[in-house]
Formats: C-alpha cells, sequence, structure tokens
C-alpha cells in the first residue's frame, strides 16, 4: 500500500441558514482566526450547498451567504492567508459527494444523531438530502485532505462518520489516499448557551431577539443584552466546580472566557466573590470592545456584496487547484475511465 504523507490542513465551514450568532463567533470563527497563518493551511468554507437539504428562498440564501462570508472577513479571516470561498463554486464537492455515497453505509447514516433531532415525527416528509448531507461533509474535508477539523460537540459524530468513510476507502481499495481525519474541539466556549435559558443552545432561531447575540448588533444592543441576561442569586464562586447546578452562570463566565482568551478559572480568579452588579457590566463592556467593531465590519461589508463576491470567487480558484487533483486520484482509484 502506498503510503502518503499529508499536509498538516484544517477545513472547515459554516452553513447560511440565516443570521450569524455569538455561537457562530465563540464557537467557530474566532478558532478559524486563531488557526491561521501557523503550522495548517486552513480554508474556511460558507457551506451554501448544506443550507438547501430543506427549502431555503433564493434570494434569502444569497443574502445568508455573503453574510457569513462577511463574518469571515470582520472577524479577521485573511484571504491571503486562508482559503475562503462558498461551496457551490467548486463542482468537486457534489461529485465526490456521490461517491462517498457509494462508499457509506445506510447503518451509519441511520446513527446520525442530528438527522433524528431535525427530522422529528416527520422523517418520511424530508429530503433524501438531509439524510444524506453528512456524507457531502465528509467529502467537503475529504477533497481537501484535511487533516483537522475544528468542530463543535454536535459537530464530532460527523466527523467520526469522516473518519469511517476515509477507513473504508482505504480499505476496499487498498490504499492510503484519504487521512483520518482529527476533530479539534477545545475552549471554555465551545457551546453558548441561550441568554435567557443556560439550558438550551443559543440558536438564530429562537423566539426573542434578547435571547442571542447577533454578529450583526451594534454596541448598544450588545450591551442591553447582556446587563438583562439571565444569572442567578449566589455571587460567583471561585472554582468552576462551584457553577455547577448553575447553566446561567456558567454560560456567561465561559462567554467571558472565550471573549477575553481566559480560561474559566482565570475568570473567577478575578472575579470570584462577586455579584453580578459588577460581572455583567464588565461582560458587556469586554463584548461591546471585541463584537462592535465586527458588527460595523460586516455591515460595510454587506453594503458592497461584489466585493465579498470577488473574494469568494479568488478563493474558489484557489479551492480548485487544491481539490480537483484530489477528485481526478479518486475517480482513478475507483476504476472510472475519464
Amino acid at each position: 500500500m502506498e503510503k502518503l504523507a499529508f499536509t498538516p490542513r484544517v477545513f472547515s465551514g459554516i452553513k447560511p441558514s440565516g443570521g450569524l450568532t455569538l455561537g457562530n463567533y465563540l464557537g467557530a470563527i474566532k478558532r478559524f482566526v486563531d488557526m491561521q497563518g501557523g503550522e495548517f493551511e486552513t480554508i474556511y468554507c460558507v457551506v451554501d450547498m448544506h443550507a438547501i437539504t430543506v427549502w431555503q428562498d433564493p434570494e434569502d440564501l444569497r443574502h445568508a451567504t455573503r453574510e457569513v462570508a462577511a463574518g469571515y472577513l470582520a472577524a479577521g479571516i485573511d484571504p491571503e492567508k486562508s482559503v475562503l470561498f462558498n461551496q457551490s463554486r467548486v463542482s468537486a464537492h457534489a461529485e465526490l459527494g456521490w461517491l462517498l455515497n457509494c462508499v457509506a453505509r445506510v447503518g451509519w447514516m441511520n446513527r446520525m444523531t442530528q438527522f433524528k433531532d431535525k427530522a422529528g415525527k416527520n422523517a418520511e416528509n424530508v429530503s433524501l438530502g438531509l439524510y444524506a448531507y453528512p456524507s457531502l461533509m465528509a467529502a467537503d474535508i475529504l477533497l481537501y485532505h484535511a487533516t483537522h477539523v475544528p468542530v463543535g460537540e454536535d459537530q464530532k459524530q460527523h466527523v467520526e462518520l469522516t473518519r469511517d468513510i476515509a477507513h473504508k476507502f482505504n480499505h476496499d481499495y487498498k490504499v492510503d489516499f484519504f487521512p483520518e481525519t482529527i476533530p479539534v474541539i477545545e475552549g471554555p466556549a465551545m457551546r453558548v448557551m441561550n441568554l435567557r435559558d443556560g439550558t438550551k443552545k443559543m440558536s438564530k432561531s429562537g423566539e426573542s431577539d434578547m435571547e442571542r447575540v447577533n454578529m450583526t448588533d451594534d454596541a448598544d444592543t450588545i450591551a442591553k443584552k447582556f446587563k438583562k441576561a439571565k444569572s442567578d442569586a449566589d455571587v460567583l464562586p471561585e472554582e468552576m466546580e462551584g457553577l455547577e447546578g448553575r447553566p446561567d452562570a456558567r454560560n456567561l463566565v465561559n462567554i467571558y472566557a472565550g471573549l477575553a482568551n481566559m480560561t474559566g478559572e482565570e475568570v473567577l480568579a478575578v472575579y470570584g466573590g462577586q455579584g453580578w452588579g459588577k460581572f455583567k457590566p464588565d461582560l458587556a463592556e469586554l463584548a461591546v470592545e471585541k463584537l462592535a467593531p465586527i458588527s460595523s465590519e460586516m455591515k460595510r461589508l454587506m453594503n458592497d456584496p461584489a466585493e465579498i463576491d470577488r473574494i469568494m470567487a479568488k478563493g474558489a480558484d484557489k479551492a480548485n487547484e487544491i481539490a480537483q487533483p484530489i477528485l481526478n486520484k479518486t475517480f482513478e482509484i475507483m476504476g472510472f475511465v475519464r
């Protein structure tokens, strides 16, 4: 078996499903920024083909795709250091997605918990795409021979599926062609929770806008949301163990830690024993300092969609240069005449 030396390479993406939140920033985009320019080649994608697993209004999809790209750029993704593009510009994603559909097993797909959660009792009426999209996600990753994927805990199962598909392909064709990708899950705010209910994940589709911080919120709105965020009656503890059973308090501490590049323990070393009258205004000030410039830059970029499109088109050209030889080799290994 031919042994390949894989370039250390990161791939990850965000689905344009309407509005970026603080959860997207701390759980994904900030980490993407931190990883660029280091030991890895970094490839970041707006996975617009994943969005259509449920019906999308075309104009809304175009707007949401550009908004995610604007969020990447405003937060610090540098198109000179990272490859940035939207998935539908690189047709190799769909092509490899089909090939890997024929490698993945139905039993593996049936175990995907996100499908069960999203389909619910309506599983017979959802799109085939919603059922099969973890295989397309595997194609997104393997198309670039990505060795590492920064993901949230809720996506870890899909990266494990990617490893299973890569292993089966390599085994079936007696090659060492696809890497066994490593999920990267780290940081204090990997799962940002609802500001009104710390037991629920912060969501773009929550009932109240006060539940979430949007990446497009202005400084006054950001400050207001944190000052009104739900906490509890007790003072902050001096150690993280003291937040056990206090989901709202834990969420606010983790958000502070994520924004300040601190651990939760370091935050509590400063604020332990103090009340929310001190902590929440400080958190609001920190959030405004970190997020308001991103919001302003996103608005500027969204007023120039042609510039966003130009950047993504240039990134797609770079992505194609990496992806096409890998796709062509996949066809060759599988025996296609081309």
